[in-house]
């Protein structure tokens, strides 16, 4: 079967990729060129775990390619995938712009039957608006193809994609056409005969579970940061309140971990769009929205933690900060909505000066927080942040901080102050007993 993926994105490349692995030939298409001829060269945009292994594998095999031809792609396709992004406007609401442009692409290079997939995290009723826009073109272009509009939603963890798609919870596709949805089973064949869950549904409930499931997280990890401010408060830990409710079989352990709030592409756009959704539809999201204003605060607070902890006047002035990690998780590249940006941009308007390092996240941060150049510099490890830092800040759980030479940080740094936002030392007891060690609800 030939799959057209268009857009080159984090979704649109991984879902590629993983679709070449699984026998289909697949052509992504992107009208960035410098990027396609990055990905023709076999260099990846992003950087995802395992995923240029078998990049490199379905290119040298030919059953995975990379162009700029949209008009020939969607002619030779099957199947299309709409992969491209839905920024927020400043309302909240998705911008649909791209999607809606890749249809009309889709309606205006048709030569027969296809099967149209929105992939795009998009409000319920997109499919209405893609279906709408095609067969105005198609009536203008005086042809009859028979087309079907699929909903399938993506629930990858950046750092975790490869995973996610190769073994992934559950595939929901959203369609009331039969054809679609055998077609679809035919693309998912290899996940159908391991017996991955399919959530067969119309178009609407499927563009629906999407939001509602990372919404549903966002509100679980903005209850956990709250119930830690009230921990520290009271004297309690809550690494052990979380242990213990998730062994609770209704709440389980997932999404159960204090830190500096959440971050990423999906969930501060998913939960402002679904707000938005209500809103239009007479409805208010008052769970959601407290998850929003609770996950600004917790982001506030950190920055509230190392200043009074370190001067009792909350004044950063002449104070040198290491930060570690930049990106909004550890194994991605990616600093959409970081609680890092916060974090750092708080401590210098506090007359902080910042040495950051990250693994993956620097470059972008490059970018992301040019406006304060002047106060961050970049370091190429752990232990260079750390030399002659007032504070070491821990902002990203990276595996090789858990295992970082916490003497040699010591015998780095000016001071001890360590502002451990993820809890990584919390139980290692005998690095902490040598630092001034603050987590985050313990």
């Amino acid at each position: 079967m030939n799959i057209g993926i268009v857009g080159t994105g984090y979704v649109g490349l991984v879902q590629g990729v993983i679709l070449s692995e699984f026998g289909m030939n697949v052509t992504c298409i992107d009208i960035n060129e410098e990027k396609i001829g990055l990905l023709n060269q076999g260099i990846l945009p992003i950087y995802e775990p395992g995923l240029k292994e078998i990049l490199d594998k379905n290119v040298k095999s030919k059953r995975l390619k990379f162009t700029t031809s949209i008009d020939d792609t969607i002619q030779n396709s099957h199947v299309i995938f709409i992969s491209v992004g839905t920024p927020p406007k400043e309302d909240g609401s998705a911008d649909l712009t791209y999607v809606l442009e890749v249809a009309r692409m889709i309606a205006e290079n048709m030569n027969g039957y296809k099967v149209i997939v929105n992939k795009s995290t998009v409000p319920v009723g997109t499919g209405k608006l893609v279906n709408n826009l095609i067969k105005d073109i198609l009536n203008k272009r005086n042809v009859d193809f028979d087309y079907d509009i699929v909903s399938n939603p993506e629930f990858l963890r950046e750092g975790k994609a490869v995973k996610d798609c190769l073994t992934p919870d559950r595939i929901v596709i959203g369609t009331s056409s039969e054809k679609a949805r055998n077609i679809m089973k035919n693309v998912y064949d290899v996940l159908y005969i391991n017996q991955t869950p399919f959530v067969f549904t119309n178009i609407e409930t499927a563009e629906m579970i999407k939001y509602a499931s990372n919404a549903f997280l966002a509100v679980k990890i903005s209850y956990i940061n709250e119930m830690a401010l009230l921990a520290e408060k009271v004297g309690a830990n809550i690494q052990e309140i979380a242990a213990a409710m998730g062994m609770d079989g209704r709440i389980s352990p997932k999404f159960l971990h204090a830190g500096p709030g959440f971050g990423g592409s999906c969930f501060p756009k998913d939960t402002k769009a679904i707000t938005k959704i209500a809103r239009d539809n007479g409805e208010q999201m008052m769970v959601i929205e407290a998850a929003i204003k609770a996950n600004e605060k917790q982001k506030n607070k950190m920055v509230e933690k190392i200043r009074y902890a370190m001067n009792e006047k909350g004044d950063l002035t002449g104070k040198t900060i290491g930060v570690l990690g930049l990106s909004f998780k550890p194994e991605t590249d990616d600093m959409r909505d970081a609680p890092s940006i916060d974090i750092i941009n708080g401590l210098v308007s506090y007359g902080a000066k910042i040495q950051a390092y990250c693994p993956e996240g620097m470059k972008e941060a490059e970018w992301r927080l040019e406006h304060i150049n002047s106060s961050i510099k970049y370091m190429n490890n752990e232990y260079e942040a750390a030399k002659e830092a007032d504070a070491i800040v821990i902002i990203t759980e990276w595996h090789q901080f858990r295992g970082m030479d916490v003497s040699k940080i010591i015998s780095n740094m000016k001071d001890s102050f360590v502002f451990d936002l993820r809890n990584v030392f919390f139980r290692k007891q005998d690095k902490v007993n040598k630092l001034k060690y603050f987590g985050v609800g313990v």
